[in-house]
């Protein structure tokens, strides 16, 4: 049986170490996120889809329900 999708998730800032949580969205990738303390723009690390699953308690909800992201398909972002 597979739990629940989780879709709060409390995102750290690598840069001040201030943590808020968020309400992470269904239907798309999170790509940037601004922490409201530093202003440090947060991006997604190296083999990440998303803010949530860089610096998130929580992974994006395609990926708790393991499924890849369709905007990290390996066409995503190219012209057709």
């Amino acid at each position: 049986m597979m739990s629940a999708v989780k879709l709060q998730s409390i995102i750290t800032c690598p840069k001040c170490a201030h943590a808020k949580e968020e309400t992470m969205p269904v239907d798309a990738c999170q790509w940037c996120y601004e922490c409201e303390r530093c202003h440090a723009v947060l991006k997604p690390k190296a083999g990440d889809c998303c803010v949530f699953c860089s610096y998130g308690t929580e992974r994006c909800p395609p990926m708790q329900q393991q499924q890849s992201c369709s905007c990290c398909s390996p066409t995503a972002g190219t012209p057709r």
